[in-house]
């Protein structure tokens, strides 16, 4: 057993944050340079931007997270440390040179797919075959990648639903919910957001950029699979219900007006919001807070124990997640 996790764990992500806010600074320059945004029509920013500042909290999220993490001996890092790596590299060079669609989805499935199928066989959702439960998951790991990814189109969005994340699995963690490798690297990449989020705040100095959504939807994603893993399914459902809500109803509603909806646009609950009369930071407020009422409901799911509740709870969730939509569906007067 680890000697005083809490002290632990908050070393990890103060760790974190620094090395993330350094390699931010040194880094931006070269951003500057080779990786600037510019702004379109799908935008949410009027002037150009560098991006690419994921490279800084992957990076840190792994070195500092990894360190800690591995100290148990956990077989599955290895994997995610291989993953993690390629999804960055495909969303650097989709940030720099757009890749066509099917070879991007094929390399992210391939990254998810190395995570996915070499997970012990014993850890198991639910009594089907191996083989359908970990190609189900397949399918859930590449969507979850892809919504991480297409949130993040507005100033600290992803800072907004990635912090409130990490922690409750941090505090998850401190109460034996969670096992410590994934406690560790949620611990890391909290504190990597909280690094980045200085430099993202409106009007942002710069984008986390394809190369940084895309592994820290594969992060959270993994520790959200292992928080299921040990049986609450319902709190990892809860924890991302606002990305997993409002992405995919966008992407259904896009489906059903025959547009193509793995073209970039701004039709996003959270976008519409912008169009709407919402500031940014009004926005990314209601996000956050809406965040901290459902890891509340995720840790009253784990407390209770009982399936008939995790289903109150879920469907209370999917209500205070439908009243944020709907505000933002609507227009405002005054701003937010």
């Amino acid at each position: 057993m680890i000697a005083d996790p809490a002290a632990i764990l908050v070393g990890i992500a103060l760790l974190s944050a620094a090395m993330c806010a350094v390699l931010i600074v040194l880094l931006r320059p070269l951003l500057q340079r080779y990786a600037l945004a510019r702004p379109n029509a799908r935008s949410s920013h009027k002037i150009p931007t560098p991006q690419g500042a994921g490279i800084a909290v992957v990076g840190a999220t792994l070195v500092v997270g990894g360190a800690f993490a591995s100290v148990m001996g956990f077989a599955p890092l290895l994997m995610l440390f291989i993953a993690v790596p390629l999804l960055a590299l495909i969303g650097l060079v989709d940030d720099i040179r757009p890749i066509p669609v099917l070879p991007r989805f094929i390399l992210q499935g391939f990254a998810v797919a190395l995570v996915v199928f070499t997970a012990p066989d014993d850890l198991r959702l639910f009594p089907i075959p191996l083989a359908l439960e970990r190609s189900l998951l397949l399918i859930a790991g590449l969507w979850f990648v892809n919504l991480v990814n297409f949130m993040d189109g507005l100033d600290l969005m992803t800072v907004a639903e990635a912090v409130p994340i990490a922690v409750t699995l941090v505090l998850f963690g401190l109460s034996a919910w969670l096992p410590w490798p994934a406690t560790a690297i949620a611990a890391a990449l909290g504190g990597a957001m909280l690094g980045f989020a200085p430099f993202n705040r409106p009007v942002a100095r710069v984008f986390l950029g394809d190369v940084g959504s895309l592994p820290i939807g594969l992060l959270l994603g993994w520790c959200l699979l292992h928080l299921a893993w040990q049986g609450y399914v319902a709190a990892a459902l809860l924890l991302p219900l606002y990305y997993l809500v409002d992405a995919t109803l966008t992407l259904l509603r896009r489906i059903a007006r025959r547009e193509p909806f793995w073209a970039a646009h701004r039709t996003h609950f959270y976008q519409r919001a912008t169009d709407n009369g919402f500031t940014v930071a009004g926005v990314v407020g209601e996000v956050f807070v809406l965040n901290i009422v459902l890891a509340a409901l995720a840790g009253v799911s784990i407390a209770s124990g009982s399936m008939a509740i995790d289903a109150i709870l879920i469907v209370i969730g999917l209500a205070a997640v439908a009243v944020v939509l709907r505000r933002f569906s609507r227009p405002r007067s005054g701003g937010a």
